[in-house]
């Protein structure tokens, strides 16, 4: 399935892009499991998106967990979480 994946802050800053369409694999079907193999495309999604790392995942501009299922075609995005002041 064609996805569209948004990368914010700093995760946009190590990839050095925002956005990327990519053929997501029919087995993925969470939220989590396409940031692992996203994680697997290049050394710099592995750094980016390493599961050690705090992010939050949304899908379809819905908050989720790794577990949150995902919707084919939609957009799936990835951020660093944010504070307030």
């Amino acid at each position: 399935m064609q996805t569209t994946i948004r990368y914010f802050a700093s995760v946009r800053e190590a990839l050095g892009q925002g956005s990327e369409t990519v053929e997501l694999p029919e087995h993925l079907r969470t939220l989590g499991e396409v940031r692992a193999w996203l994680a697997q495309r290049s050394s710099r999604h592995a750094v980016a998106l390493a599961g050690d790392k705090p992010l939050r995942m949304a899908c379809d501009h819905m908050m989720g967990e790794p577990e949150t299922p995902i919707v084919p075609g939609r957009e799936v995005a990835f951020f660093p979480p944010v504070t307030g002041g």
